[in-house]
């Protein structure tokens, strides 16, 4: 039994505020000097860099401030996806990344009961805290009611018994007298208001095709919009309250997700491939990241480093190198379209990377990857290690797949069923290459990507801690080209 105060801060509807409330709720609680542990519901990957950003830019200001010379080490922003992971993944998962806080907070997706299209309650934010037995605090966007707050938050509250909503945040409040209003209408719901936050525009995230611009692109900016949205929190919300509530949630019994356990678990007894006990060397696993890759899961390197790995981070808009002894190359998420021109000025490093993936070495491309990997880009000369060709799109694709492996890959056997997540307004020609990575089938029925060589090159987005012999599988495969 493990005991995490912890919190899922949820909404009715998106755009009511969840990402800007529970980024300055994470650096309010860090500049009390509070470990706290960032987590998000569903497959985005742009609000944790927001989450890790608001605790780590909090926390070293906090140090500052005491005299201290460092602050507390900083934790990456972390996913709960019960679709992509499974339910039974949830709780094990939270308790791997929350290891030692003081506190936990998980911004939720959507509205609270929004799930996996036509699979109920799957993947939604009340499935979340249900499995993680957490009190949630809802942030309502009051701008446009008064009274009609109290049957919007009791409906909420009493829509499903099991899950606990504990609390409201009212956001986007118009002056004192509305929120007198709204705070009346909620004395008899039986639902405790925790904070009231006046509308403003100081602290809006700009946004684009795919969402927000991620902190990678922004963080000068990102950083004193933290600080405003901390001074905020501070001055419109309970803390001592929230606090409190947290530390009303039950121990969680169950396992806590172990990387190298996992590994274990894939690969038999630690005897060769997969297993770093007993091996010459670390072969290393370039990771690009960068502003134009900003999209990954931090179980995907704490999976290749259990596997045996040295995980080497790089950029491709700056370096010309592939970093030294490269065995196999991870690129992930992002948007390479938005710096198509400079990561095609960047010959060298395409040259290395069309040379490595001659080689035989293993690359797991997803999404920009993908792109990247392509002929061209937008009419932009890219790596062409696939013979494609990547343009922007006026359709959004989005949305979660149940996808088979048709090919053997780097990543996984052919006939490997796993659950993955599109979301692009890019498309390329072929989308799928005479060895395709994926059969999808469902919601929709075809084949997608590439598997070319050791190259993996795919639209799907899948997290490895649903498939950890993924990682074994792909460090194996970089031991005869690393170092």
């Amino acid at each position: 039994m493990v005991s995490v105060p912890r919190l899922v801060i949820a909404a009715p509807a998106s755009g009511s505020g969840k990402t800007t409330v529970t980024a300055g709720l994470m650096a309010a609680f860090a500049e009390r000097g509070l470990d706290v542990s960032p987590h998000k519901v569903g497959p985005d990957y742009i609000d944790p860099g927001y989450h890790a950003l608001a605790i780590s830019s909090a926390a070293s200001s906090a140090a500052s401030s005491a005299g201290r010379s460092r602050a507390r080490g900083a934790r990456p922003g972390r996913n709960l996806d019960a679709y992509l992971c499974g339910p039974q993944r949830i709780a094990p998962l939270f308790l791997h990344g929350s290891a030692g806080c003081d506190l936990a907070l998980v911004e939720g997706v959507m509205g609270l009961f929004d799930g996996a299209a036509g699979q109920g309650e799957l993947a939604s934010t009340a499935h979340v805290a249900k499995l993680l037995r957490a009190p949630v605090v809802l942030v309502v966007d009051a701008s446009s009611q008064s009274r009609s707050v109290a049957a919007l938050v009791h409906g909420f509250a009493s829509w499903d018994p099991e899950v606990r909503v504990a609390g409201v945040i009212l956001n986007k409040v118009g002056s004192d007298r509305h929120e007198a209003m709204l705070r009346e209408a909620l004395e008899g719901c039986g639902v405790p208001v925790f904070g009231a936050l006046r509308r403003t525009r100081a602290v809006r995230a700009p946004s684009r095709h795919l969402g927000l611009v991620p902190v990678a692109e922004r963080h000068a900016e990102a950083v004193d919009s933290v600080a405003v949205l901390a001074a905020r929190v501070r001055e419109g919300c309970d803390l001592d309250g929230l606090l409190a509530l947290a530390r009303s949630a039950p121990p969680l019994s169950g396992p806590v997700w172990d990387p190298e356990e996992e590994i274990r678990r894939a690969t038999g007894p630690a005897t060769g491939a997969g297993a770093p006990a007993g091996r010459e060397g670390r072969p290393v696993v370039a990771v690009a990241g960068g502003a134009a890759f900003t999209f990954s899961y931090a179980e995907h390197t704490e999976l290749l480093a259990a596997a045996g790995a040295r995980v080497v981070p790089f950029d491709p808009l700056r370096d010309e190198r592939l970093p030294e002894g490269t065995g196999g190359l991870v690129i992930g998420g992002g948007f390479p379209e938005v710096y198509a021109p400079e990561l095609s000025a960047n010959e060298p490093l395409r040259a290395a990377v069309a040379q490595l993936a001659a080689s035989g070495a293993p690359i797991a491309a997803e999404c920009a990857g993908l792109l990247y990997l392509a002929r061209s880009l937008d009419g932009e000369p890219m790596c062409g290690v696939l013979a494609a060709e990547a343009r922007m799109s006026e359709r959004l694709t989005l949305g979660y797949r149940e996808a088979v492996a048709v090919s053997d890959t780097s990543l996984a056997a052919a006939g490997t069923r796993v659950r993955g997540h599109e979301f692009h307004r890019t498309a390329i020609e072929p989308g799928a290459g005479p060895e395709p990575a994926w059969g999808l089938v469902h919601p929709e029925r075809r084949t997608e990507g590439f598997a070319q060589g050791d190259v993996h090159a795919s639209y799907l987005h899948v997290h490895w801690a649903s498939i950890p012999g993924a990682a074994a599988r792909f460090v194996d495969r970089c031991v005869p080209y690393g170092e």
